[in-house]
């Protein structure tokens, strides 16, 4: 990726953030990157495109961070509480993701993760079952990824409780459907 493109989505993001995507400016972007607002078009299309790729970009952070985790230690369990933790703590952190979650001044956002968040959930669900399958090959582990991953977006969405104890819930969920 390009230094151009990633201030670009810096700047989207933050915009988004801020103002959702209606109120989301093709030359407000140009302008925080420093760049023409053709420029922006040229590399994104349009602002569904924008949009998209800002998504696309923030959601492979988050998988990165999740890969990474789940690749330490030889227990897949707290491999999975680690990775969990990290997507929970990280979306506390995260102005754009909890503009998403919360719908504070980007309440036009909230479709990216549900009715048009397919990209997230797949690409996120693919993530948790490879980890399932390397840690018990043989066994049927879609399921059990996919109720995982949407059982951790719905914590995220509508909290009820603290960090450790959605964290908890999810890798006893996974646990538990895996060995069902």
């Amino acid at each position: 990726m390009s230094d151009i493109t990633e201030l670009l989505l810096d700047a989207a993001a933050d915009l988004l953030a801020a103002h959702g995507f209606h109120g989301l400016r093709m030359i407000e972007v140009a302008s925080r990157a420093g760049v023409s607002r053709q420029t922006v078009y040229n590399e994104f299309g349009n602002k569904e495109g924008l949009v998209q790729a800002v998504a696309a970009h923030r959601t492979e952070e988050y998988l990165n961070g999740i890969v990474s985790r789940l690749g330490q230690g030889p227990d897949p369990w707290e491999a999975m509480r680690a990775a969990f933790r990290f997507t929970f703590e990280q979306t506390e952190k995260d102005r754009l993701v909890s503009a998403v979650l919360t719908g504070q001044d980007a309440e036009d956002l909230l479709p990216f993760l549900t009715t048009r968040g397919h990209p997230v959930l797949f690409q996120a669900t693919e993530v948790v079952e490879r980890h399932l399958t390397e840690h018990f090959p043989g066994r049927h582990v879609r399921f059990t990824a996919e109720t995982t991953v949407r059982l951790a977006l719905s914590h995220l969405l509508l909290p009820s409780g603290d960090l450790e104890s959605a964290v908890d819930a999810v890798v006893r969920v996974a646990k538990a459907t895996l060995e069902a």
